[in-house]
């Protein structure tokens, strides 16, 4: 779909203690907009948001040291999964190691792509708030993904990062125990924004993933968004059929950053994940 306008620059919508924050280059104010499911679903938003931010008394914004919340209201999260050709590689080396087949493989390759729910809004963490791993698993990884921001009428609307936590000894055990490998309180987190823009990000943009424990590196990693076998658009087709939202959702569309086979998170580790259009959303494990 063409976007609401091509002069309308990118924009970045945060959620804060204080309310919404409208910012583009140079630029940032608060909006009198109060009610965030009414602003994401909004007509021709990038445009409507161009407009309150030049009504808007400028204010420094820094989203670093904001107290920022989730960009997420009353929205489901969903996910797809083997959407790149590493995460179907970990997720057939998982398999085995239970003693299951090769139905990734198959996934990977069929025109119907896999496509789970993730979260909803309680228990989602935001930026600097905890992410869990769960007490009855011992093989536990952050999964860094781009998301997709699509309103209630099914448009795509915008981008954002998010955390899909994952158990990945559960979810290697059985297919069936996908639910308890990846949804429980604090397994998704969000943000920092939504870069709103109809656009993808360029193919050459980089995802990346670094993980701190005690102040040094534990695992980093990084992939870019030219190794996405599906196109978002796609994604979001196969979710909207005989689907409906009436407040909008977001879609994460699948990691191609797998930590090696060894690594597990612990308590404490921090977990960085950068986009650059959007930024980096940054999570303690609790």
């Amino acid at each position: 779909m063409p976007p609401d306008s091509e002069e309308t620059p990118a924009m970045r919508l945060y959620r804060t203690r204080k309310g919404i924050v409208a910012e583009d280059t140079g630029r940032a104010g608060l909006l009198k907009d109060k009610d965030w499911d009414a602003l994401f679903n909004r007509k021709g938003l990038a445009a409507y948001l161009a407009r309150a931010l030049k009504a808007s008394p400028p204010m420094k914004f820094d989203p670093d040291k904001a107290p920022l919340l989730a960009p997420i209201g009353s929205q489901e999260v969903w996910a797809a999964g083997v959407t790149y050709f590493r995460s179907r590689d970990a997720r057939i080396e998982e398999s085995k190691a239970a003693g299951g087949g090769d139905f990734y493989a198959r996934v990977y390759e069929a025109d119907r792509p896999e496509i789970f729910f993730k979260s909803t809004p309680h228990r989602v963490a935001g930026p600097r708030q905890p992410v869990r791993i769960r007490k009855d698993s011992k093989w536990n990884v952050p999964e860094p993904e781009l998301a997709v921001v699509v309103n209630a009428a099914g448009r795509i609307i915008g981008w954002t990062i998010c955390n899909d936590m994952s158990s990945r000894d559960i979810e290697g055990e059985n297919p069936l125990y996908l639910p308890q490998a990846k949804v429980y309180d604090q397994s998704c987190a969000l943000g920092p924004c939504i870069l709103v823009s109809e656009q993808m990000p360029p193919p050459e943009t980089e995802i990346r993933i670094d993980i701190l424990r005690g102040g040094q590196s534990a695992f980093s990693g990084k992939t870019a968004l030219d190794r996405l076998k599906r196109s978002p658009e796609s994604l979001v087709g196969w979710l909207q059929r005989d689907n409906s939202f009436p407040s909008g959702c977001f879609l994460s569309t699948g990691t191609g950053v797998v930590p090696a086979d060894p690594f597990t998170l612990q308590s404490g580790d921090e977990i960085r994940i950068t986009i650059p259009p959007i930024g980096t959303l940054s999570n303690t494990v609790a």
